[in-house]
């Protein structure tokens, strides 16, 4: 997909969570194709993958190992990542894990540890981006869709989502004074690697594709468009919103 191109993305220095593989790594390639500085974390060593993205773009990202539930391991590679390309333009909340768990069987070890990926380190990556920052830039957290519709059998990262969407407000309500924005996407179900291996089976893809009104499952690049423009000037005076990209199933507003 080809995207439009931002010219005050060019140079920028751009954070991104979980940048390696999914939807992550689809934004780690379609901001270095804006010409923007990228770092990214992730649990796994995404060496070679960030080698593969700067044969193919000509801007190679810089790769942190981190496991972002290590709140001071995440703070340091963000200090790592601004000292190397300068203070952030663009941070990006996006790793997350959806497994799917029966509600009655939740164990407490189980609830921290969905809490801490899909919640905790969201708000102190934006607690370091915030400081990082200064007063400007762009803070994009990722949601989803399932909290909308209440989706059965996740209830933690359905949790987890809701309070992203009030974590992304009260944020943005926050810090807005200081001129930094704070938004969230919420994509429906886009088919990464993941997903087909762990989730998808042709009764399940049918009966979702049946919910949108697009009939065309959702792939990883068809969300770097909405992270793109909310982290540009382009949309210089949008913040506390929740963008929905998941073609058509869940209606707002």
């Amino acid at each position: 997909m080809t995207h439009a191109i931002y010219h005050d993305l060019d140079g920028a220095s751009v954070f991104i969570s979980g940048g390696g593989a999914g939807i992550g790594a689809a934004l780690t390639e379609g901001f270095l194709r804006q010409g923007a500085r990228v770092a990214f974390v992730g649990r796994s060593d995404y060496t070679a993958f960030a080698a593969q993205m700067g044969d193919a773009t000509g801007n190679t990202p810089l790769f942190i190992q981190c496991d972002v539930t290590d709140t001071t391991a995440l703070q340091a590679a963000m200090d790592q990542a601004a000292a190397a390309h300068g203070p952030f333009k663009a941070v990006i909340n996006n790793a997350a894990n959806d497994m799917r768990m029966d509600a009655t069987t939740v164990t407490v070890d189980q609830w921290h540890a969905m809490i801490d990926v899909n919640l905790k380190h969201y708000f102190f990556a934006a607690q370091k981006a915030a400081e990082v920052m200064g007063n400007a830039g762009s803070i994009i957290n990722f949601s989803s869709i399932s909290y909308m519709m209440g989706g059965a059998g996740m209830a933690p990262y359905v949790t987890s989502n809701a309070g992203i969407t009030g974590m992304t407000r009260a944020l943005a309500r926050e810090w807005g004074p200081r001129g930094l924005r704070v938004n969230a996407i919420a994509p429906g179900w886009v088919l990464t690697e993941n997903q087909m291996t762990k989730w998808a089976s042709p009764e399940k893809l049918a009966a979702f594709l049946d919910l949108q009104c697009l009939k065309r499952h959702l792939e990883p690049d068809d969300i770097v468009g909405t992270a793109l423009f909310l982290a540009s000037d382009a949309s210089a005076m949008m913040t506390s919103q929740v963008l929905v990209v998941d073609a058509g199933v869940a209606v707002t507003g």
